[in-house]
């Protein structure tokens, strides 16, 4: 189907909006909502490429300039905003306020930073250099159900905060990551983690006490996808195909 490029650019405006949605839910006290709608921008955004490589038609400056502005709002502003906003747990998280208000700007800041490398030079590669912005905010929401909402693991803000900061770190480091196209070896690994992810979140709307079946459930995809989270940021880096005259780098400079 050669249909023009509309199609990709409704799920393009779909992922920012959702971003949005999402920042509202946060300051609205709910962030196991905004998780949920962080994840299905990710959703968004790989239904966008897919529509985009299904029209045939080759990419646009602006296009990848609205993408990145979607991305920017859902996988930069909207996990920063959970890092910064805190209406739970308050008490435990006043001492933290300071840090935690410095690693969302910094999360913020190298998001942002990140997509507008890629939407000027990045697109260009193979596969990513440093961790992709959908990624590491599937990873900061794994983070924050074992350590802030709902606490699997107890509401421990530094935990969170260095954690943080190392996921955003991981966004500009000059390290290969692989994309996950059809065909990839992590493919089925990361589509089970974000089923894993978005079932316990889903459960976890409901309020399940702690200790009945609904929380153990959520508890065990939590950690289901805690392990595909490792894997990505571990094992990834060597499934990218090294191109010798790249140097130490890999395909990606």
């Amino acid at each position: 189907m050669r249909g023009g490029r509309w199609p990709a650019n409704l799920a393009t405006l779909a992922n920012g909006l959702v971003g949005v949605g999402a920042i509202a839910y946060v300051l609205a006290g709910n962030p196991l909502w905004a998780m949920l709608l962080i994840l299905s921008g990710i959703g968004f955004d790989g239904l966008d490429g897919f529509l985009s490589r299904k029209s045939g038609l080759p990419g646009t400056a602006f296009g990848r300039a609205a993408d990145s502005v979607s991305d920017a709002v859902t996988f930069g502003l909207a996990p920063a905003s959970l890092l910064i906003v805190h209406t739970m747990s308050k008490d435990l998280w006043n001492p933290w306020e300071l840090a935690a208000d410095g690693v969302g700007v910094l999360y913020a800041a190298l998001a942002i930073g990140r997509l507008v490398y890629f939407t000027y030079r990045g697109f260009q590669h193979h596969d990513f250099t440093g961790a992709p912005t959908p990624q590491a905010a599937l990873a900061l929401t794994v983070l924050l159900l074992f350590f802030e909402v709902p606490g699997f693991a107890g509401t421990a803000p530094l935990v969170v905060v260095v954690g943080a900061a190392a996921i955003a770190v991981a966004m500009v480091v000059p390290v290969p990551f692989p994309k996950i196209r059809r065909g990839a070896p992590l493919r089925p690994a990361m589509t089970a983690t974000a089923v894993a992810v978005v079932v316990a979140i889903l459960i976890l709307q409901f309020r399940p006490s702690s200790g009945s079946a609904g929380y153990w459930v959520a508890a065990a995809a939590s950690t289901f996808a805690a392990l595909g989270i490792v894997v990505y940021y571990v094992v990834g880096p060597f499934t990218v195909p090294r191109d010798p005259a790249s140097g130490p780098g890999g395909a990606s400079p």
